[in-house]
């Protein structure tokens, strides 16, 4: 093996190039890592700046989608209100020309709107009421509907069903019923009238019996 005294100049100094070039690698190697270590430190910083902003849009999205939610049942509870505001209003149209039909056709003696019985847990509002004594001893409801369904057929027979056990001071009284109404579903008339309800309808304003001449209604 060769000494110190031995080296060549020409051996120093490929050994001195050679540790060079493995100091200049490993140099250029550091250099690498570090610009390797700067971009995964730069997409992590953009991967959080994504989570963050994909929670802001979540949080977004939660608060459109709460706002949609009470929007939504705003609106349902207008459009309900406005359908009783419209059953009220037919109601009120209906009164006048109900009032005449009853007192000059049935001789009722009183006439009571939206009239509210309750009995124990029991409790019924009849549209229209109306009831006389003596010969006539009758008990009439009215059922008034600005768009008349077949459901409103049972609703009526069921109130002239309960009357007397809501009502037991009208007990004694036969019961007839009238269906009215401003739009009828086809054939819902014929049902009421098959079944012995009269049936009337509005027409400028006005509520008039649509029933067949010679009708006569049943008396529960």
């Amino acid at each position: 093996m060769a000494t110190a005294t031995e080296i060549s100049w020409e051996d120093l100094k490929a050994m001195i190039f050679a540790h060079s070039e493995q100091l200049r690698e490993t140099g250029e190697l550091i250099r690498e890592l570090r610009e390797s270590s700067k971009e995964t430190d730069r997409r992590l910083q953009e991967a959080g700046e994504l989570i963050r902003e994909l929670r802001e849009s979540s949080k977004e999205t939660d608060r459109r989608m709460r706002e949609t939610d009470r929007r939504l049942r705003e609106l349902g509870e207008q459009i309900g209100g406005l359908g009783n505001k419209f059953g009220h209003f037919t109601e009120g149209l209906a009164l006048p020309s109900l009032e005449r039909i009853l007192t000059e056709r049935f001789g009722m003696e009183n006439t009571s709107t939206r009239h509210r019985v309750r009995r124990g847990e029991r409790e019924q509002e009849y549209d229209v009421l109306a009831w006389a004594n003596g010969d006539v001893n009758l008990a009439i409801i009215v059922e008034v509907k600005s768009r008349v369904e077949r459901a409103a057929i049972e609703q009526l027979v069921k109130q002239l069903e309960e009357l007397p056990e809501l009502m037991p001071e009208l007990s004694g009284k036969g019961r007839i019923g009238i269906l009215a109404g401003v739009e009828w579903l086809p054939g819902v008339a014929e049902e009421a009238q098959s079944l012995g309800l009269m049936t009337a309808t509005i027409h400028d304003e006005i509520f008039d019996l649509t029933v067949p001449e010679g009708f006569e209604p049943r008396r529960w």
